[in-house]
Formats: C-alpha cells, structure tokens, sequence
C-alpha cells in the first residue's frame, strides 16, 4: 500500500504539478472557509464536474501556506488495489509512513468514498477519535444518504455544478465589457452545444460526454442496483432528455418502455441521484405538490444537446435558469388551467423565461393576476444576471 500512496500523494516526495489549472474560486473560497471548522466537508455533484479538481487545488493551497505536505493524505477510495483495506487501515498506514501519533492534525481527501461499506461510521469514528480534518467526494446522492445518521452534526454538504456561462467564458479567456453585451447571445449558443463539464469546456469532445453518460449508466446505475438490460437504461435517459423542460409521466415513459410504472419510477430516482437530471414540483397544495407531474430539467446543457441538437432553444434557456436558481430559492413551477409560467419560489417571486420572445396573452394574464410579490421576465441571456440580486 505504501508505492500506491506516495504514487497518489507526489508532494511528499515535493514533486507539485506544474498543470495550469483554472481555479473555480466561487467554490474554493468556501472550502477555505471550512479549513478551520471541525466537521467533515463532503463534496458531491455529477461525475466530472470538478470535484477532484477542487481537492487538488485546496491541497496546493494547503501546501503553499506551509502546512507540512506530510500531514496531507490524497486517495481515492475506488483503487482496486484498496478495495480489501477499510479507510481506517488506509490512514494507519499513512501515519506509519510519516511517523504521524494520533493527536497530531492530519489533513484528509478522500475521492470516491461510498465505495466503502459503511463509510459513513469510519468517518465518523476517524472524526471522533483523530486529530484530523476530512474532505470527502462521490457522485452519488443516493449512496450519501445516512440511514444511521452517523454523520448528523459532524459535516456540510457542498454540490459543485456544472460551469455556469461566466465560468465558461473564463476558462476560456473571454472577456466582455458592457458594450459586448450583444455577444452573450452568440457565447450562450456556443456554450448550450459544450455544457458546463471542466475538461469538456476546456477540450469539447462529444464522445467526452458520451462517455460520461456511458459511465454513469454502467457503473452508478445498472451495476450498483443489479440491472441486467442495459440498453433499457439507456432508452429511459435518452426519453427523459427529449422531455427536459417538460413535465415527466411516469407512466407513459413505462408503457413506451414497457416496464411497470414503479419500475419506471425506480429509474428516475436512479438518475436524479447520479445529478445527471433534476425535478421540478408542481406549486400548489400539499397533495398537488406530491401527486402532480414534475418537470425535467437537465443537470448540464452539454448533455442535452447530445440527444437535443440544435433545436427549441427556449428549451435551453429555462434549463440554464434553472440551474442558475434551483441552489438559491425554494422553486416551483406554476400550472393553473393549463397555462404554465416556468418558474415560482417559495417567497412569492414569479419568474418567466422567454428566449427573445414574449408571454401570450394567456400566459401574461396569468403572470400578471396570479399572487406575488415580485415578477420577473427574463427574455435575453444579457438579463440573466437579473437572478443574482435574488
């Protein structure tokens, strides 16, 4: 084990990457906000988006402001050559390497740690009985869950997401002044065909995101939950992608696959969990909450235009909207006599996209008459920004 963790721990032996990479600061200044509380910060969020990335970069940062670079452990828990050794076996033998007694501050990562069985009372027992702090990653939701709640009150959950259109234009040294408003237009088209995935922004590639697709469907779904076909996993998503922006019948989706609507149900959960989807309930009273149809969104505008193409851009357009308030507000989507307005929070604000178009005269009435306390109309990638004062 000893070989295997210098090779993922190279600045113990002061060997830094010399990489460029971009650095995601939204992000990283609140995993250094975290370095001085006790509890174990966990990241999770869709595969690829980033999160060892962060880790890595934290750990340099760790590094540059003269913490020893001994007392910093990387791994990642999905290794092959680790799967007999439990994590407590792995951060032994990590402080046999450095010499390291029990009450002295050891800095953990841990990539990928739902691989362990009952991880979450390793960490909990590391968390209680070690001088240490500990940053965890997965991609799924699912596996996080803590039946046992052994980690209640000893962590904080951080989901990173996909780049966002100023993220995006970053990584690639775009920069816009208030008289180029009018090219935001042109970079948002761009950006609906690549998505928001680090090194697919960096380097597009369509079969990057096919791949990752693949991935997911192999290894956090079918595999993990023992489904044998395959190819119907695979036909539920590409449905669910010609459904995004709309509101998802289980059991229609079912009877096209033929699969029994729990079945049909199960699947959605499946992939709400890995991040590649996310839903949107209905506003109303509890039971129209619970029982009416919720629509879909997808989790990265890449991956939709895989199964989209070009075509109903509007539909692009209220997704990255989406993505850009669904960690802000509380959100719904309003349905009154068959008019929809995209989007209501919690606290009453009713917000409208139109890509370079206008409401109805329907769905204006609506707008307009339905109770809130403030309403917004986004009808221009330029007027995104209106979210952030939100």
């Amino acid at each position: 084990m000893e070989d295997l963790l210098y090779q993922y721990n190279p600045w113990w032996e002061n060997i830094v990457s010399d990489k460029d990479i971009k650095p995601r600061e939204k992000y990283l200044s609140e995993l250094r906000s975290y370095l001085d509380r006790k509890q174990i910060i966990i990241l999770t969020g869709l595969r690829r988006v980033g999160k060892t990335t962060l880790m890595k970069l934290l750990i340099k940062e760790l590094i540059d402001s003269n913490i020893d670079a001994n007392r910093i452990l990387y791994v990642s828990l999905d290794d092959y050559l680790l799967h007999k050794n439990s994590i407590s076996e792995i951060i032994n033998e990590f402080r046999k390497i450095h010499k390291l007694k029990i009450e002295e501050k050891i800095f953990l990562f841990l990539d990928e740690v739902t691989y362990k069985n009952d991880f979450q009372i390793q960490l909990k027992n590391i968390y209680d009985n070690q001088n240490v702090k500990i940053f965890a990653a997965s991609s799924s939701a699912s596996l996080f869950r803590d039946k046992k709640a052994s980690l209640t009150g000893r962590s904080i959950t951080l989901e990173i997401e996909p780049l966002d259109l100023d993220e995006y234009l970053f990584f690639n040294e775009i920069e816009l002044k208030k008289r180029d408003n009018q090219l935001y237009q042109t970079y948002f088209l761009e950006y609906i065909k690549v998505g928001g995935l680090p090194e697919n922004v960096l380097n597009p590639n369509r079969e990057y995101l096919m791949n990752l697709v693949e991935d997911i469907i192999q290894k956090d779904i079918t595999a993990f939950h023992g489904i044998k076909n395959h190819q119907i996993v695979r036909d539920y998503f590409t449905l669910l992608m010609e459904r995004s922006g709309k509101q998802l019948s289980i059991n229609k989706i079912g009877k096209i696959l033929n699969i029994s609507p729990d079945t049909s149900k199960r699947y959605l959960s499946y992939f709400e969990s890995t991040y590649l989807i996310h839903l949107l309930p209905r506003w109303g009273k509890t039971n129209q909450k619970l029982l009416s149809s919720k629509k879909i969104y997808a989790s990265d505008l890449g991956i939709k235009h895989l199964f989209m193409g070009g075509r109903d851009f509007g539909s692009y357009f209220a997704n990255y909207i989406y993505l850009k308030l669904r960690n802000k507000k509380k959100l719904y989507y309003l349905y009154e006599n068959t008019i929809e307005i995209d989007f209501y929070t919690e606290d009453k604000i009713l917000i409208e996209s139109k890509f370079y178009s206008q409401l109805n005269k329907k769905q204006e009435k609506l707008f307009l008459e339905y109770p809130a306390d403030k309403r917004i109309v986004i009808d221009s990638v330029e007027k995104i920004s209106i979210l952030n004062e939100l």
